[in-house]
C-alpha cells in the first residue's frame, strides 16, 4: 500500500516514515498548499483537508494537522495555532500566561488517513507537557520555544532535530496501523 504524507514537515515526514514503512506501507510525500476550513478542532479541519487533497492527487493520504492547547487559556489556541502563530506568537502567547501558575499545555495531532474514494477517518495524539516562563533554545520552530514536554524541562527548541521530534506521541499512527489492519488495506 501507497500512502501520501501531504506536508513540507521533514519531522512529520520522518514520523510517518519511521512508523509506517516497516509494515511495508510506502511514504511518499507532497507539499501542496489545502483548504483549511474554519472549525473548533484540529481533527475538523485534517479530515477536510485529507478529503480535499486525496480527490486532488486521486490517492490515498494522510493529512496531519496539529494544535497548541493551554489549558489556562480554555485550550486556546487549537484549531487556531497556526493563525496565532503568525498573528501573536510565542511572545503574544508568553504575553497572556504572564502571573499565570497553571502552565498545562498540550499537542493535539490529528492524524486523518483519507482513502481514495471514500470519507476520511482521524486519529489523534496528544503530547502533554506545559508552557515555560521564557523562551529558550535554538532548535526547531514557533511552539518549540515555549512548549516543555512532560517529563522534560527544558523546551523542545532546546534538542536538535534528531531528538525532538521522538518527543511527540504516535498514538495516532498506532491507531491508523490498526485500522488499516482490520480494514484489510495492509498485512
Amino acid at each position: 500500500m501507497k500512502i501520501t504524507l501531504v506536508t513540507g514537515n521533514w519531522a512529520k515526514i520522518a514520523q510517518a516514515k519511521e512508523v509506517l514503512e516497516p509494515l511495508g506501507i510506502e511514504v511518499d510525500n507532497v507539499k501542496m498548499d489545502t483548504i483549511e476550513i474554519q472549525a473548533d478542532s484540529v481533527e475538523e479541519v485534517a479530515a477536510y483537508s485529507a478529503k480535499w487533497a486525496s480527490e486532488k492527487l486521486k490517492a490515498n493520504v494522510v493529512k496531519n494537522d496539529t494544535g497548541i492547547m493551554v489549558e489556562a487559556l480554555k485550550g486556546f489556541p487549537a484549531a487556531y495555532t497556526h493563525y496565532a502563530a503568525d498573528t501573536i506568537g510565542e511572545d503574544g502567547l508568553l504575553k497572556l500566561m504572564k502571573g499565570v501558575e497553571n502552565r498545562k499545555a498540550c499537542f493535539v495531532q490529528a492524524l486523518a488517513f483519507c482513502e481514495y474514494g471514500h470519507e476520511p477517518v482521524v486519529f489523534k495524539s496528544i503530547t502533554e507537557g506545559s508552557i515555560a516562563k521564557r523562551k529558550s533554545g535554538k532548535y526547531g520552530w514557533a511552539w518549540d520555544f515555549i512548549f516543555i514536554p512532560k517529563g522534560e524541562t527544558k523546551t523542545l527548541g532546546s534538542f536538535p532535530d534528531s531528538k525532538r521530534f521522538k518527543f511527540w506521541n504516535d498514538t495516532g499512527y498506532k491507531q491508523l496501523i490498526d485500522y488499516l489492519k482490520s480494514n484489510n488495506l495492509v498485512k
